[in-house]
């Protein structure tokens, strides 16, 4: 007895041993990944002194919101910003209508040439067009220089609806069961029951899509021309370009009043905060779906 209990106490003191390193190494991990952002943030919201003199680490100094306003104020932001939120909001509901009605009759081994659609979108999710022949078929079709480019051009992914699918096939059978014996039919079984028990998945998926269309700056660069059409992502490097192109020796951008605070570098800097808030804004909601949807939603292959 004596001899089990020295076992399981040299087993925990091990364990929580583990754990302190664990918790300590994670913890590196998060500092060094936390670090670069809040120079960036200390960047966008400091004087162009501190900035220019390379004297800004984590903390702003000469704090100021000029750089910020810059960004912000310039006639074709909210134009920008409209753009890249309708594409977003529309581009995410299509692609997860898209994903699950796939997912859904994948999931299922009953599946008249199930085996034959796994591998053709297999091949898909490994070889896929590249940039010159979704250009020629998005121009065919009459998509460039319209919104529906920037919805289409990230409209599906294969993986995504690989991972939804493995979810719905980890849900227990018995409750599909139960609404058939009720009278229910694919599509409200699908909608009432399957899609309520998946909510950390779909939650997880969505949280992929929004980024991937927030975040979508080649489909402006490839399909949008027109300047009134832009996403933010194409608006907020133009920007950048132009603050660059118009920045002196000194590091002070030109053609702009002298009394405000800019340099290029915090322009670089108040563009990427710009263009991270409305993500971080949404991930807090979704957070608690996304771990537990990824997980489970690969169990299975």
């Amino acid at each position: 007895m004596s001899k089990t209990r020295k076992k399981a106490q040299s087993y925990l003191t091990r364990r929580t041993a583990f754990d302190y390193i664990d918790m300590v190494v994670l913890s590196l991990f998060g500092v060094m990944i936390l670090l670069p952002v809040l120079q960036v943030v200390a960047k966008a919201f400091s004087g162009e002194g501190p900035v220019i003199a390379g004297l800004v680490t984590f903390w702003p100094i000469g704090f100021q919101t000029d750089t910020i306003g810059y960004v912000v104020k310039k006639g074709e932001f909210l134009k920008a910003f409209q753009t890249s939120v309708i594409a977003t909001v529309a581009g995410t509901t299509l692609s997860m209508f898209l994903t699950v009605t796939s997912a859904y009759p994948l999931s299922k081994p009953t599946l008249v040439g199930r085996k034959f659609i796994l591998y053709v979108f297999v091949f898909i999710m490994l070889f896929h067009a590249g940039m010159v022949p979704n250009y020629l078929l998005f121009r065919s079709l009459g998509l460039t220089n319209t919104i529906w480019a920037l919805i289409f051009s990230g409209a599906f992914s294969v993986f995504n609806m690989f991972i939804v699918k493995n979810y719905f096939e980890a849900l227990p059978e018995s409750v599909e069961e139960a609404a058939r014996i009720d009278g229910a039919s694919n599509i409200r079984t699908l909608v009432s029951v399957i899609l309520p028990m998946s909510m950390p998945v779909v939650a997880t998926v969505t949280l992929y899509y929004a980024v991937g269309f927030w975040n979508n700056y080649m489909a402006g660069v490839l399909y949008i021309t027109k300047a009134d059409l832009k996403p933010l992502q194409q608006y907020l490097y133009d920007l950048v370009r132009q603050a660059l192109d118009t920045t002196d020796a000194a590091g002070n951008i030109k053609d702009i009043d002298s009394t405000m605070n800019l340099t290029g570098e915090s322009v670089r800097a108040a563009t990427i905060v710009v263009s991270t808030v409305p993500i971080l804004i949404v991930y807090p909601f979704l957070q608690k779906y996304f771990v537990k949807g990824m997980t489970i939603g690969s169990v299975k292959g």
